[in-house]
């Protein structure tokens, strides 16, 4: 198996092979990554900023604007068009591919590290009700409409079926957001709705993995090969599961032998080489890379290095990600779109339709009520970057055409823009689970600390975080206006937001005990070093002489 979803040799680029051809080639790249690093990252920041949205859509929306099927391939002052569309069926070159190929292992192995398995096991029965029902439900209607449009002869054809597989990837990110904002994270609701996503993804990216065998399989008849899908989808999930149950029974050696480099850019390096050889055996196992990515990730983050590595990863990921969602947006061909506008309205509103009911409905026998149920199927509705990278492997694997892809670029780009109000709007009603049930609807407990400025502040929120990764929990930043955190440790949660001069500490009554004790331990140390502040009686001679050393 051959995916083009990998780093593609130099050589195949560059014509004659001679020097000349090699510089001409890198000139090329190098200016189109100048382009798209500047593009995306603006694109980014207007869509946060001025629509408050989500950074994704406005790097998806570079990538449309600057493409080769708009002003990338025009002709400028007599110049050649910056991003000349080729004639294969993925409209960039391979250098430029293959460095998004990079980014979206890099983007599945931190969404690897993110996965809380904990939490996914403590919530295991109403994860796993509202995860299969999303799952479920997207499938056959995404397959569905393949199937109605014409599209694909029968449900299981390689266009339904992948149509289906688009649909079933969630991207909780936006989600995750709203509830830290809402201070609605560890409520039943949730809980739930993040660890239905982890169900979520595994099921995504296995049956992406089914998917692609079938569709390399050779049909001389047209019935359909069940025997065969059998042996394909076994075949997903033992490697999926042999490699993350050995992955997570050896993660903490690997953890210490890492640990013994004492490096933090070796640590980091290693981490991810690992990640990126587990993809290639993946590939090389007939199975797609990012799955290999994903467990490497997921291996991790039961170990301490999960916090550690994110950090470290960040600055990478925050720089070549955005190169993968902008060149998913410059593969969308503009004149193809007016002919699956229906289609692609019908598969957007099936796509919404497929989670609320299918997350929403199961979760009424999962112990919620109608409230509760309607708040986790729109917490489940967000499509992102996972269904971004499963388009971008069927068009490129010649398996799904350019008007599919765009369908569902359409998809992933409108149905986080309808979550977050319908959410918000979702929350403002009473109790999300019935009384009858034994799922606990306690309310959040919480207390302030208010300091006299926002310097004193952040200074105490980053003491009092340093104290929780000391005693092991996981912190974890979510990315909003405020300074916010979700903290973990095994059945403990609660969340940590800063606001100006005031920190804020949200949990349930179950955590309430050992943040107190924490904090409070943390703040009487500190009281120690404000103390010891006032007894530097020098202070006005050391500004003093600081100041004298400016007006030499």
């Amino acid at each position: 198996m051959n995916f083009p979803f990998e780093l593609l040799p130099l050589a195949s680029a560059i014509g004659n092979g001679t020097g000349e051809s090699m510089s001409a080639v890198m000139e090329q790249f190098v200016l189109q990554l100048a382009v798209i690093l500047i593009a995306a990252r603006l694109g980014g920041l207007f869509f946060r900023r001025w629509l408050k949205l989500p950074d994704v859509l406005g790097e998806l929306s570079a990538g449309m604007l600057i493409g080769p099927y708009a002003l990338g391939g025009m002709t400028w002052a007599g110049l050649p068009p910056l991003f000349p569309a080729t004639q294969d069926i993925i409209a960039v070159s391979e250098p430029l591919y293959g460095l998004a190929t990079i980014a979206s292992v890099l983007l599945l192995f931190m969404a690897g590290l993110e996965t809380n398995l904990k939490l996914f096991l403590r919530y295991s029965f109403a994860g796993i009700v509202v995860g299969l029902g999303g799952v479920v439900f997207s499938f056959l209607s995404g397959a569905w409409c393949g199937v109605y449009f014409g599209l694909a002869e029968h449900m299981f054809d390689p266009h339904a079926m992948f149509l289906g597989v688009i649909s079933t990837a969630t991207s909780v990110g936006i989600t995750a957001r709203i509830l830290a904002e809402r201070r609605k994270t560890d409520t039943p609701e949730g809980v739930t709705i993040m660890a239905a996503a982890v169900l979520d993804d595994v099921l995504g990216i296995v049956l992406l993995a089914i998917v692609v065998g079938v569709a390399q399989m050779d049909h001389a008849t047209d019935h359909i090969p069940w025997d065969d899908i059998g042996i394909v989808a076994a075949k997903a999930f033992g490697f999926w599961l042999a490699c993350t149950a050995a992955g997570i029974l050896i993660a903490r050696r690997i953890s210490r032998v890492l640990k013994v480099l004492k490096s933090p850019a070796a640590i980091s390096s290693l981490a991810f080489g690992l990640a990126l050889l587990l993809a290639a055996l993946s590939e090389k196992s007939g199975l797609a890379m990012i799955i290999g990515a994903y467990i490497m990730g997921l291996s991790l983050s039961t170990t301490d290095l999960a916090q550690f590595l994110q950090d470290q990863l960040k600055g990478v990921y925050d720089l070549v990600v955005p190169v993968f969602f902008c060149v998913m947006g410059m593969l969308v061909d503009f004149t193809l779109l007016p002919s699956v506008l229906m289609l692609g309205l019908v598969y957007t509103v099936l796509a919404t339709a497929s989670k609320v009911l299918g997350c929403g409905i199961p979760a009424l026998f999962a112990g919620f009520n109608t409230h509760g149920g309607l708040r986790i199927g729109l917490g489940m509705l967000p499509r992102g970057e996972v269904a971004l990278i499963v388009a971008g492997m069927g068009l490129a694997a010649d398996i799904i055409p350019p008007p599919i892809f765009g369908v569902a670029i359409m998809m992933t780009v409108l149905t986080p823009l309808t979550a977050p109000p319908l959410l918000i709007a979702a929350f403002k009603g009473g109790a999300g689970v019935r009384s009858d049930t034994g799922i606990q609807n306690q309310d959040d407990i919480t207390f302030t600390l208010d300091f006299p400025s926002e310097d004193v502040a952040e200074f105490v929120m980053s003491r009092i975080i340093r104290a929780f990764r000391r005693e092991e929990f996981f912190v974890h930043t979510i990315h909003g206006a405020n300074r916010s955190y979700q903290v973990r440790k095994d059945d403990l949660a609660f969340s940590l937001i800063q606001e100006r001069g005031v920190i804020e500490l949200h949990m349930n009554p179950q955590s309430e005990h050992v943040v107190r004790f924490i904090v409070l331990e943390e703040l009487l140390a500190m009281e120690d070093v404000f103390e010891s502040c006032k007894k530097v009686k020098d202070m006005h001679a050391m500004t003093s002489d600081l100041l004298t050393g400016l007006y030499k």
